[in-house]
């Protein structure tokens, strides 16, 4: 017993002297700073970020006539005239009451009253599976719809589809449910 009580006393001295060395090394060896430097993550010009109207992280929440629940978010949302504006790297979330839900995501979107316009590279994703990706959507806020008028590629759990038009909206009846309609030359290719 005593050659390990007499190991704990020496590490007892030379362990905080050892970690003394390190940061006396640390210190010494350390670099000037550059009072000329520029700091490296500010790569925008402040004068002109002072004077641009923008927000950032924009998020918007709501209901729809039929009970829907919409939210929009993005990372940055300019003014237009009218009213409107636009939005970079868009993600809205739209989840119906009868629990059917759908994700549309998009690299850019114009806001024109109640209706978003998505584009660049616009995708909308449902909780059952179901991958639709077409060149723009139009969303409405209030009628908790979404379409688009030119064609879609569909990515469904039975296989692929195309279609010359696509409709994501409420039944009409108050019940909250949802439907998804593709038509305008629908060709599938099954895949069992």
């Amino acid at each position: 017993m005593p050659t390990r009580s007499c190991i704990v006393a020496w590490l007892r001295v030379i362990l905080p002297l050892a970690a003394l060395a390190l940061l006396s090394v640390l210190f010494l060896l350390g670099r000037k700073p550059e009072p000329d430097a520029s700091i490296p993550y500010a790569d925008v010009d402040p004068q002109e970020l002072a004077e641009r109207q923008a927000v950032t992280h924009p998020t918007y929440a709501g209901v729809t006539e039929d009970g829907a629940q919409i939210s929009v978010t993005g990372a940055e949302a300019v003014p237009g005239a009218g009213g409107g504006g636009s939005a970079r790297a868009v993600r809205m979330t739209l989840r119906a009451r009868d629990g059917r839900a759908a994700d549309v995501s998009a690299g850019l979107a114009s806001l024109q009253g109640d209706r978003i316009r998505l584009g660049e590279g616009a995708r909308l994703t449902t909780a059952d599976g179901w991958v639709l990706t077409a060149p723009e959507f139009l969303a409405s806020t209030t009628a908790g719809s979404v379409v688009s008028e030119q064609e879609v590629n569909v990515l469904a759990p039975f296989g692929e589809l195309t279609a010359g038009r696509m409709e994501l909206k409420p039944t009409g009846r108050g019940s909250g449910d949802h439907v998804l309609d593709l038509s305008g030359g629908v060709r599938l290719i099954y895949r069992p």
